[in-house]
C-alpha cells in the first residue's frame, strides 16, 4: 500500500512504508572491539550474505510480500480504509505511543470539490468532546468549594427548571454531569440543518427541552443528553459570573497547554486555521459542506474546536492529573452503565471508559456535530489516540471502524 504523504511525527520522523525513518539517525558503536574480531564478524556476515543471494537464486527464499518491504503502518491502513471503503472524505489521527512521541497520520482529501491535500494536524469540531472540558471546569468549582456535586440544580439557577415531571429542587449537578437526571433533548436537529448559521441563546435552548416532559425520575436511569451539559454550562455562568467560553479557556485550554483548541465567541461560524472542509451525506449519497456553521446550538455540549493532536494532550493532562486534584479526577472516573453507546461503555462525569480488546480500558469521549466526528481513548500509562472523519452523519461503520482503529493503536 502507497501511504499518502504527510504522515510524520513530532520528533521530524516521515513515515515511509508504515516505518519511521530518521534521516540522521546515530550510528552506535562499540570502539574498544579488537580488529581480529571486527575481522571474523566481517568474514562470518559475507558468507552469511553469499549463502542468502544463493537461495534467492536458487528459489528457495523467494521475495514474497512480507520480506520485500516493510508492513505498512497499521494507524494508516485503518485510515486509508476508512476513506476508500467507508467513503469519507478525510480522515486525521494522531497516536501517542508508549515511547512518548506522538505521531499524526492524514488520508483522503482535505476539499472533496478541490482535492486539496488534507492539513496535517488540521483543526476540526470536536461535539460532545467540549462536555468533558465543561465537565473540568464544574469540578474545578468543586474543588473551590463553590460548587456541590450533590447540591441541586436550584442551587445555583432556583426556578429555572420547572416542566412537566421536571423540577430544579431534585435534580443535581452530579446527575447532570452523569446523565442521570431524565431531562428530555433540547436539539432539534432538522431545525439546526434547515438554518447552520443562525445562532441560538442558551436559555432558548432550555426553553426547547423543558416544553417536553421528562424521560424519568432523577437518578433511575442512564441517557445521554445534552440539555445536561447546557445546564452545567449555565451554572458554571452563574457562580464565576464569566462567560463559559472565557472559563474553558483560562481554566482548561490555557491551563494543558492547547494551542489550538478554542471555543468559538458569539456568532463566529468559522475555522480559523488550517482545516479539512467537514461535509454532511444527503440521502442521495451527495456531500453537503457544512464547514461554516454556528455551533452555538452545542455551547456547552459541543462547540468547541480542536485537533487530534490538543486532543491528546488534553485528555493527557486530564488523567495524570494537571487539571483536576486527586479527590474530583476520582469523582469524575467513578462510571455507571452506559451500554448504548457500546458493549462495556460506562459513563463518569463528562468522561467515558471503553474496554480495550487487549485489557484494561481507554478513557476519553468523542463527539460528532455536522461536518465532523472524533474518536479516541487514553490509557492509564499514557498511550492515546484520537481520530477524527470529515463527515456526519455518515454510514454507521464508519464509527464502528474508526473505534476499532483507537483499539488497535492502543494495543498494538
Amino acid at each position: 500500500m502507497v501511504l499518502l504523504e504527510g504522515a510524520r511525527n513530532s520528533s521530524g520522523a516521515h513515515f515511509r512504508g508504515g516505518l519511521p525513518v530518521h534521516e540522521n539517525a546515530p550510528q552506535h558503536h562499540r570502539p574498544n572491539q579488537r580488529p581480529n574480531r571486527l575481522r571474523r564478524r566481517r568474514r562470518g556476515a559475507a558468507a552469511t550474505v553469499t549463502a542468502v543471494a544463493a537461495a534467492v537464486l536458487a528459489g528457495v527464499l523467494a521475495p514474497t510480500a512480507a520480506t520485500a518491504a516493510p508492513r505498512p503502518d497499521a494507524v494508516q491502513q485503518r485510515l486509508d480504509a476508512l476513506v476508500k471503503q467507508d467513503g469519507v472524505p478525510a480522515a486525521l489521527a494522531t497516536v501517542k505511543g508508549r515511547d512518548g512521541r506522538n505521531r499524526t497520520y492524514t488520508a483522503g482529501v482535505g476539499d472533496a470539490a478541490t482535492k486539496a491535500r488534507v492539513p496535517v494536524d488540521g483543526q476540526v469540531r470536536i461535539g460532545s468532546n467540549t462536555k468533558t472540558f465543561t465537565a473540568v471546569v464544574v469540578l474545578q468549582l468543586v474543588a473551590e468549594g463553590k460548587v456541590g456535586l450533590d447540591a441541586s440544580i436550584d442551587t445555583y439557577l432556583p426556578g429555572l427548571v420547572r416542566g412537566d415531571g421536571i423540577d430544579g429542587r431534585n435534580i443535581t449537578v452530579r446527575q447532570l454531569l452523569q446523565h442521570t437526571s431524565g431531562l428530555p433533548e433540547y436539539v432539534d436537529t432538522g431545525r439546526v440543518l434547515a438554518d447552520p448559521k443562525r445562532y441560538f441563546e442558551p436559555r432558548e435552548l432550555l426553553d426547547a427541552a423543558l416544553a417536553q416532559k421528562a424521560h424519568f425520575a432523577p437518578g433511575t436511569q442512564w441517557e445521554y443528553n445534552n440539555t445536561n451539559y447546557l445546564l452545567a454550562g449555565l451554572i458554571v455562568q452563574k457562580v464565576t459570573g464569566r462567560p463559559l467560553g472565557e472559563e474553558i479557556t483560562k481554566r482548561v485550554i490555557d491551563r494543558a497547554g492547547l494551542r489550538h483548541t478554542s471555543f468559538p465567541a458569539p456568532g463566529d461560524t468559522a475555522i480559523h486555521e488550517a482545516h479539512p472542509k467537514g461535509y454532511l451525506r444527503a440521502e442521495d449519497g451527495s456531500l453537503r459542506d457544512y464547514t461554516e456553521l454556528d455551533p452555538s446550538w452545542g455551547w456547552a455540549a459541543g462547540a468547541m474546536v480542536s485537533t487530534t493532536t490538543d486532543l491528546t494532550r488534553f485528555y493527557g493532562a486530564l488523567l495524570d492529573g494537571r487539571l483536576l486534584p486527586p479527590a474530583q479526577l476520582a469523582q469524575m472516573r467513578t462510571t455507571v452503565p452506559a451500554e448504548a453507546l457500546g458493549t462495556g461503555v460506562r459513563y463518569g462525569l463528562g468522561l467515558i471508559s471503553r474496554p480495550l480488546t487487549c485489557g484494561g480500558v481507554a478513557w476519553g469521549h468523542g463527539g460528532a456535530i455536522p461536518g465532523y466526528e472524533t474518536f479516541g481513548g487514553t490509557t492509564d500509562d499514557g498511550r492515546s489516540a484520537s481520530i477524527a472523519v470529515t463527515v456526519f452523519p455518515g454510514d454507521e461503520n464508519i464509527g464502528k471502524h474508526a473505534d476499532q482503529a483507537v483499539d488497535e493503536a492502543l494495543c498494538r
